[in-house]
């Protein structure tokens, strides 16, 4: 299991830009990101075979299309239950709080990949220890 994009914006409801590495700041997510602050969904998930699924029905989507911060390879996110922890990298440490969203009106995201996928497949966290992620990172399911 590992990093394979990671993503930020300065606006909500926008896609994402591709950098090759971010800091995860303690209860606040990725620095430079407008999802990030004090509140429960401060750094967002993806896979990247959710992502590939939807390229094969035919949408022009890639990696932050759908405003996810971190996307990775062979972890299932919205498999993992609400409370369990996640090592990404060396030293940060999240916590899933929230599996889907609802969307209350369709954004720029959906309008530009046709569909959002992460009302189902997206997965939320808080960050309980910082830490820099990079692309190629692996990623740890804590269990206690």
């Amino acid at each position: 299991m590992e990093i394979v994009s990671i993503a930020v914006s300065k606006k909500k409801g926008t896609t994402k830009n591709c950098v090759k590495e971010a800091f995860l700041k303690k209860e606040y997510g990725l620095e430079g990101d407008a999802h990030a602050g004090d509140w429960h969904r401060q750094v967002s998930f993806l896979s990247s075979e959710s992502i590939e699924t939807m390229k094969e029905k035919g949408l022009d989507v890639t990696f932050g299309n759908f405003a996810e911060n971190i996307s990775t390879v062979g972890i299932v996110w919205e498999e993992l239950p609400v409370g369990m922890k996640v090592q990404l990298g060396e030293s940060a440490v999240v916590e899933i709080t929230q599996i889907g969203k609802e969307c209350h009106k369709k954004c720029a995201i959906y309008y530009k990949a046709g569909d959002c996928i992460m009302p189902k497949k997206g997965v939320f966290g808080r960050v309980l220890e910082e830490g820099m992620v990079r692309c190629g990172d692996d990623i740890n399911i804590i269990t206690e």
